[in-house]
């Protein structure tokens, strides 16, 4: 079955934490395999009330990858074999700002790129595309966020930036004073290149970010510990849970949005010069551009 076949499905890429989807009915595994390598985990495919929905742990099964050893090439790729039209990404963060505190819900509309050599585009290799990264975040789906969030009474923080460091250690405390200073108000070390990466996909892309923390900022006896974050973190994941729950209930997955047609713009090879391997490579990426391009069909397992 093509992809073009596939029903249209929600995706939640989970973060620190957030390792599986409770409520998710007729659940079953898919493995993927995709031209930019293996995605962190097999994708649990299931169903949550009307929506199909698509779930990948970011980090793996086990908390086992470090946020500079996740391929996010091949989980958006992967999603998106799999029918994803809108994608949620469920974040632990450390707040740079004294109003927003560890247990609330930021939903961040601006990156700032911190990272270090992680690759950041499905194209090169004879195929040159630019999108445009002005608003990174879906309108419509940060709107359903934050909707809601506010339905479970939960502190909302909207418009926000979040800073992208490599990681994995935590900030020091001058990286932490100059990332406020730089304008940002949470900090993670996950959100790019996905953010990036989604844009080029054609796909809806929004953050669910969770402070557990206040980062070094504040006074010289901060620090982040990771058994503190442990603990907040507990709460935090099922706050997401109940956000989620709603918010993909509220969603269509097969409604349109520009976001979805990001490429007419920014694809400068003409089609008719774009090589047969490249074609292949990216397959599910210029589908909708392309057509006549089979993507690979998944393996399932029960």
């Amino acid at each position: 079955m093509s992809r073009g076949k596939r029903e249209p499905a929600l995706g939640i890429l989970g973060g620190s934490g957030f390792y599986d989807l409770p409520g998710l009915m007729e659940a079953h595994s898919v493995e993927v395999g995709t031209p930019f390598g293996s995605p962190s985990a097999p994708l649990l495919v299931g169903r949550i009330g009307r929506r199909r929905v698509v779930f990948l742990a970011r980090h793996g099964n086990g908390h086992r990858l470090l946020p500079g050893e996740v391929n996010a090439r091949a989980n958006l790729y992967a999603l998106k074999l799999l029918g994803v039209t809108r994608l949620f990404s469920i974040s632990a963060v450390g707040s740079l700002r004294e109003e927003i505190a560890p247990g609330h819900v930021v939903l961040p509309t601006q990156f700032l790129d911190r990272t270090v050599g992680r690759p950041s585009t499905f194209f090169g290799d004879g195929v040159v595309a630019h999108v445009s990264l002005a608003d990174p975040v879906c309108d419509v789906l940060a709107g359903v966020l934050a909707a809601a969030a506010r339905a479970i009474d939960a502190p909302v923080h909207i418009d926000r930036t979040y800073a992208c460091i490599e990681g994995p250690q935590f900030s020091t405390r001058a990286e932490s004073a100059f990332l406020r200073n730089m304008g940002a108000d949470v900090v993670g070390m996950t959100n790019l290149p996905e953010a990036r990466l989604a844009r080029e996909a054609e796909l809806c892309y929004a953050t669910l970010a969770l402070p557990t923390d206040y980062d070094c900022w504040r006074t010289r006896t901060d620090e982040v510990r990771v058994l503190d974050v442990l603990a907040t973190l507990r709460a935090n994941v099922e706050k997401a849970r109940r956000i989620l729950a709603d918010a993909v209930e509220r969603l269509d997955p097969s409604a349109p949005c520009r976001c979805q047609t990001a490429l007419d713009t920014a694809l400068l090879t003409p089609p008719e010069s774009i090589q047969k391997q490249a074609r292949l490579r990216l397959g599910v990426i210029l589908e909708r551009r392309l057509g006549g391009v089979e993507p690979p069909e998944p393996e399932s397992r029960a």
